[in-house]
């Protein structure tokens, strides 16, 4: 398995060097007046091609050590090419986003839809409980619930991503250590098949961040969110539908930063009477960077606005560790789960409002 992860690793690092090279010059630029731009100079937002270059050899490769024998007992037979197909309409249209810029939103959405019903299909996903019995008898007597939950997660999990990936590192590191948290649970449930597919994208990642922190030379794109989103809810829907043991809320913790961050965003913005699919500057770590990072830095504007855009990520990671760190370690306990969910949205709710009215102490500053 850790040769899977070692060929995901090198294929991303040597793919993302050739997309700076040459697939960042044909890319359109990304506008100077966007609200989501902090950083200075002309980066390539391609990563997404370097991550799912690097995602594909790890799985073919981990095909082809179990057809040659299986000494891993990872059983990763041409079924996971269906993953990639799957894949592939959500993350090639982030794609093209990234290289034009001219994509509407309601076409994004539409094709990580594809993606949803590719996996209801291919992979036959779905959701068969919630461990709440209220919720589960429904979902019981009528499976197109679950489906629709499939659906749902599949077709949003990738925006999700997109809107947490602000800053170098963020994303990335966020998906990172996701996944090496579906990893463990994988490996404690004994599911070597699915272990070996998430640790692809984990390697991935990691050959993708060389790139992208804390030097911002690379920026994942939407393709590369679509793919870290696509990917996660695959796993996390799979985890808890092949084991009974695994709570359907350890996935729900595991990834309520970036579901949460959507979900209080598409709410900020109806409140104020506006679009849920127009682009704002006031997601969580947007403030965070303009009303902890933000210090005087006597050097010239690009070095001053990159040491910022850096000190904003650990901020993120330390808050993502918050959810992270309870769900591994009670993946199996619904109750305990379920209650950090709520604890996590409240404290969420609290901090931005904290952010918003109050001075940030200077201990916080660095």
């Amino acid at each position: 398995m850790i040769v899977l992860a070692v060929v995901a690793f090198f294929v991303t690092l040597s793919s993302a060097a050739l997309v700076i090279r040459w697939l960042g010059r044909r890319a359109v630029r990304y506008g100077a007046g966007k609200p989501q731009r902090f950083h200075a100079g002309e980066i390539p937002r391609l990563g997404g091609v370097a991550l799912l270059a690097g995602l594909s050899a790890g799985w073919v490769v981990g095909a082809w050590q179990t057809r040659g024998g299986d000494p891993g007992s990872l059983r990763l037979g041409p079924d996971v090419l269906l993953w990639l197909v799957v894949l592939l309409p959500a993350v090639l249209c982030g794609m093209l986003e990234d290289m034009t810029q001219r994509l509407r939103v309601g076409w994004r959405l539409t094709m990580t839809l594809i993606s949803g019903l590719l996996a209801l299909w291919l992979l036959d996903l779905n959701v068969v409980r919630l461990d709440l019995p209220w919720l589960d008898a429904p979902l019981r007597a009528a499976p197109w619930l679950g489906m629709g939950i499939v659906l749902l997660a599949v077709a949003g999990l990738p925006h999700a991503f997109n809107i947490i990936d602000g800053y170098n590192g963020l994303a990335g590191v966020v998906a990172f250590i996701i996944s090496l948290a579906l990893v463990h649970v994988c490996l404690q449930v004994g599911d070597r098949q699915l272990a070996a597919i998430v640790v692809c994208l984990a390697g991935a990642t990691a050959g993708f961040l060389v790139w992208n922190y804390p030097r911002g030379l690379l920026f994942a794109g939407d393709g590369g969110a679509y793919l870290w989103g696509s990917v996660v809810a695959l796993a996390s829907i799979a985890l808890v539908q092949r084991h009974p043991q695994v709570s359907p809320w350890f996935p729900a913790l595991l990834l309520i930063y970036p579901v949460w961050e959507t979900v209080f965003s598409i709410y900020r913005k109806l409140a104020r009477g506006e679009s849920p699919g127009m682009a704002d500057a006031l997601h969580f770590h947007q403030l965070i960077y303009r009303r902890i990072v933000r210090s005087v830095l006597f050097e010239d504007e690009a070095r001053r606005m990159l040491k910022r855009n850096n000190r904003t990520a650990p901020y993120l990671w330390a808050f993502t560790m918050l959810s992270v760190v309870p769900a591994v370690l009670f993946w199996s306990n619904t109750p305990v789960l379920l209650a950090v969910c709520l604890l996590f949205c409240v404290s969420y709710v609290v901090a931005y409002v904290a952010i918003i009215r109050f001075r940030v102490p200077d201990w916080l500053r660095f």
